[in-house]
């Protein structure tokens, strides 16, 4: 893997978010130079999935033009935290779009091994950041089963909670923080809520 440039340090960060704010394309080209690294370190565990590593860079790094292109540093997040997920959502994306050419996509079928040879599977993929575990399933691969799942096994809470945080139903999208402010329960609670519905649409699929 080549070598990349040291990440911004915080005040650097700052400088030129707020110097692209003010539309210095330059600091846009810093704030992407800068992050390569960090598109090399999310791409890693995509590796052995026979993949070409520059093919995997080049995706990720149109993600990272994406982060640096829609980040709002109004809502108190570092660069980074955002870029990575930006990063790892086009990855995954090229996944989903190259498995979507099967007959029949399944969150469990087989795409690879991981580096001690263990079988590795789309939904193993999906379930390695748990903040976005039912964002990284694609809804729209299997959408008619799943949201016959989501209305027969799920409660009015979870329902209501995987709704405001995956946009189902095409509504919009929440983080957890904002969807407890609105709800007026804990963060933590609303993420007990999540990962409790996920597994019951886990559990739901893998009967079948």
């Amino acid at each position: 893997m080549k070598s990349f440039p040291n990440p911004l340090t915080p005040p650097e960060e700052k400088y030129y978010i707020q110097k692209y704010t003010e539309g210095s394309l330059e600091a846009k080209h810093i704030l992407i130079e800068r992050n390569l690294r960090l598109v090399a370190h999310v791409m890693k565990k995509y590796q052995n999935l026979d993949e070409d590593p520059e093919d995997l860079l080049s995706i990720g790094t149109i993600g990272l033009i994406k982060a640096v292109t829609t980040f709002n540093p109004g809502k108190g997040n570092r660069l980074a935290a955002y870029a990575s997920r930006c990063i790892e959502n086009e990855i995954l994306m090229h996944f989903r779009s190259r498995k979507k050419s099967a007959k029949e996509i399944s969150l469990y079928e087989p795409i690879g091994t991981d580096r001690e040879g263990n079988e590795i599977r789309l939904y193993d993929i999906i379930e390695a950041d748990e903040c976005d575990i039912p964002e990284k399933i694609d809804l729209r691969e299997n959408i008619q089963k799943l949201y016959e799942k989501v209305e027969s096994g799920l409660s009015q809470r979870e329902k209501l909670v995987l709704k405001m945080r995956y946009g189902l139903y095409n509504s919009e999208e929440y983080t957890q923080r904002e969807i407890a402010r609105q709800l007026g329960i804990s963060r933590s609670y609303v993420s007990r809520i999540e990962k409790s519905a996920v597994e019951k649409l886990r559990e739901h699929f893998e009967e079948e």
